[in-house]
């Protein structure tokens, strides 16, 4: 098994970094450009990745009481991750993205990951930059 674990603070406060986070309209606003998010009958999702060409059958939970999402392949049991909003106080969250990869042929390595993570936690910022703009103006 492999894990990564990734980090970022963003100027806005938890609930509207997770209200963001979890939309699962929103999702590919954020996520890697190569994944799409297909919501079933949630928690049921489908996730087709362009590098493998694969849909492959997954879980989506968002848990706002605790200011989490978790994810995870449903019958091969090969990945699963969780995002965690974490608020630090004047007006600023912390969110924390962690994947784990129990089948090495998911693992894109760890540079991949590194940089799929930072992007996508930078372009999930810039999300909620322009929702918290939008709301104040």
């Amino acid at each position: 098994m492999t894990e990564y674990e990734r980090s970022r603070t963003m100027p806005a406060q938890p609930e509207q970094v997770f209200d963001e986070a979890a939309n699962v309209g929103r999702l590919e606003s954020w996520l890697p450009d190569e994944l799409h998010v297909e919501a079933v009958d949630l928690p049921a999702v489908t996730v087709h990745e362009d590098r493998t060409d694969e849909d492959t059958a997954a879980l989506l939970r968002a848990q706002r009481d605790q200011m989490r999402l978790e994810w995870g392949t449903r019958e091969q049991g090969s990945y699963a991750g969780w995002l965690q909003v974490a608020g630090i106080g004047a007006g600023a969250s912390e969110v924390t993205v962690h994947l784990s990869f129990f089948d090495d042929s998911h693992d894109p390595g760890e540079e991949a990951v590194r940089d799929a993570l930072d992007t996508s936690l930078r372009r999930l910022e810039e999300q909620v930059r322009l929702r918290v703009e939008h709301a104040a103006g």
